[in-house]
């Protein structure tokens, strides 16, 4: 596991290198890399038990680089991977010849490098140093375009909210040390997050003070209400920013965080009251917003923190059938999403345009990206027998399963889930049908490098 995060920071560092020398060639040459992980993490499927691995860090203060690859693990290490793999092949066509290709491809290795880390920690302060990798990264990638004054409010917005949050994390991670410690482990034990798991934490007088400190540091990163604003502003990033971080990963990084402690922290009426209420608030509030959008990247952007409302809403409910559609609905919304934002970098590529009210009729022009966006809008709206399809009505039963406001959550999911099939057909079915304006007659399909990706992720929906 150490060796894939040192694969990442190498390329990383050769990037540059690599762009000068390869040219185009190169997002092929670091996209293939990285699917050589995905397939070392896919073969390590099923997982009959977790594996582990520790390198001594700071001995004195008890740090190690502790990793564990289990079935949550997996699942991320999968995702970060494997639409990393299809993101740098997209972003060399977006970028084309251009100079700065290689600084963006180093970047984006480096995120990957930062969210693969934090997925396999299993050590508190390696956790924190890669959370905190992750806003420094996104940070670089959200302000890309820094002479433009939009692209540097947004990637400090980002920064300022999501490191705030990682402030709060720190705090409370170390008080939870501490209350492990009290409970009975030892130093070396209580900062092994696998450890933890077993604490009757909740009996601990610093519990809620431990609570509230962890909960601030993953509703700031999931983009929760009333954290919510930095993600439509990141929208200012390439594209292949926003289909990586935005949608696949780094927003799921606080919905990550949530599961992981959710056995040590979770199981209590603080939490579910807690989590359940800003997620339910979260998926009707940024889905009203959704609506109100005409920018194709500012549609997903708003509907993906709608999804991250369903995904924090099912962790608080925290029942087992709960959890199983949280992780369901997750992979479902990292393929289409990820998918649809590619797809709107395309047409905002190859027309100089992302107003929904200006594009119609590109599916002839465009039968490639028009048959992409159409199968991740489908899987958007639930229709049978996308992935979406099943994710959807695993949350459905998950919430008609509860006893204590049922009724109300499934009234908000249904609600919602009205809005998200409405984004789904303003960004992947309106672009290409309907009555093409004059003006878009000369467009033309996009280079194979951003056709691959959409395309993938469409039919793994």
């Amino acid at each position: 596991m150490l060796t894939s995060l040192l694969v990442l920071l190498a390329l990383a560092a050769l990037a540059p290198v690599l762009h000068r020398a390869l040219g185009q060639r190169t997002g092929w040459l670091l996209g293939a890399s990285s699917a050589a992980l995905t397939r070392w993490f896919a073969t390590r499927l099923p997982l009959e038990h977790a594996l582990e691995e520790s390198w001594a860090w700071t001995p004195s203060l008890g740090v190690d680089l502790a990793f564990r690859l289990d079935g949550l693990s997996v699942v991320f290490a999968l995702l970060v991977t494997g639409i990393g793999a299809l993101v740098l092949v997209y972003a060399q066509g977006y970028m084309g010849a251009k100079a700065k290709a290689g600084r963006l491809f180093a970047y984006l290795l480096l995120f990957e490098a930062a969210m693969l880390g934090l997925v396999l920690s299993d050590d508190l302060i390696s956790l924190f140093v890669f959370w905190e990798l992750t806003s420094i990264t996104s940070f670089l990638m959200v302000g890309f375009d820094h002479e433009k004054d939009a692209s540097r409010r947004a990637a400090r917005k980002a920064l300022v909210i999501t490191g705030a949050g990682g402030l709060s994390l720190l705090a409370g991670l170390v008080l939870l040390r501490l209350a492990a410690i009290d409970l009975g482990l030892d130093a070396a034990e209580a900062v092994r997050i696998s450890a933890l798991s077993g604490l009757e934490l909740s009996s601990h007088p610093w519990y809620g003070a431990i609570l509230v400190l962890v909960l601030l540091g993953a509703f700031t990163k999931s983009a929760q209400i009333p954290f919510h604003i930095w993600l439509p502003a990141a929208m200012a990033a390439p594209t292949p920013v926003s289909a990586y971080l935005h949608s696949a990963t780094m927003v799921k990084a606080g919905v990550f965080l949530l599961a992981r402690f959710h056995p040590t922290l979770g199981g209590t009426e603080a939490w579910q009251m807690s989590v359940s209420i800003v997620g339910l608030v979260t998926m009707l509030g940024a889905a009203w917003m959704a609506l109100r959008q005409t920018d194709l990247k500012k549609i997903l952007a708003y509907s993906t923190v709608s999804v991250l409302g369903i995904l924090t809403a099912l962790l608080g409910l925290g029942t087992e059938l709960a959890i199983k559609a949280m992780v369901v609905f997750l992979v479902a919304h990292a393929l289409y999403k990820a998918a649809l934002f590619m797809v709107a970098g395309i047409v905002d590529h190859q027309t100089g345009t992302r107003d929904a009210g200006l594009l119609a009729g590109l599916g002839k022009l465009m039968p490639f990206t028009a048959a992409a966006g159409l199968l991740a809008a489908v899987s958007k709206a639930g229709a049978p027998p996308m992935f979406g399809f099943v994710g959807k009505e695993l949350l459905y039963k998950a919430k008609l399963d509860l006893e204590v406001f049922g009724e109300i959550v499934v009234l908000v999911a249904v609600l919602t889930n009205i809005v998200l099939v409405a984004t789904a057909l303003l960004v992947g079915v309106k672009p290409f049908y309907g009555r093409r304006p004059a003006e878009l007659d000369s467009v033309r399909e996009a280079p194979i490098a951003m056709l691959i990706g959409p395309t993938v992720l469409g039919l793994l929906g």
